[in-house]
């Protein structure tokens, strides 16, 4: 299966868990946040430091999400990384986007022998920046 039908597959799920909000408005993960809230998904903000963040209400960890979601974007350091995988794994979820910086040896170790989909920043950039931004473009034309 190529990226880009990996992408719009994960861009097709409704319930989508951001992993990694911060406080900060002019991060990126807020940005993704609050642009797959305008475009009508229904976003989970998840954040281990934080029960609310601007008035969103945050869970802990993907467990302690209130209801299941589909897909995680993971957007958080290297460290804590293979801990989210496997919350994620634990949770269901079977959709994953690790943002390029948060990319890590032992979450790719741990998730290769899991069915599922895995979108990283390896081969065609598919983890960037750029390319979230460009296919939440492409959801509007």
């Amino acid at each position: 299966m190529t990226k880009r039908i990996m992408i719009d597959e994960f861009l097709a799920q409704k319930e989508i868990a951001i992993v990694g909000v911060s406080r900060n408005p002019h991060k990126f993960t807020t940005h993704v946040y609050n642009e797959l809230q305008k475009k009508g998904y229904h976003v989970h903000a998840v954040n281990p430091h934080a029960d609310s963040i601007a008035g969103i209400p945050c869970s802990r960890s993907l467990r302690e999400l209130p209801q299941p979601v589909d897909a995680a974007f993971i957007a958080v350091p290297k460290r804590e990384t293979e801990d989210v995988v496997k919350d994620a794994v634990a949770a269901g979820i079977r959709r994953i986007w690790i943002q390029q910086w948060s990319e890590s040896p032992e979450a790719m170790a741990f998730w290769k022998n899991l069915a599922g989909h895995l979108i990283t920043g390896r081969g065609q950039d598919a983890g960037s920046v750029w390319t979230f931004n460009a296919r939440l473009h492409d959801l509007n034309t």
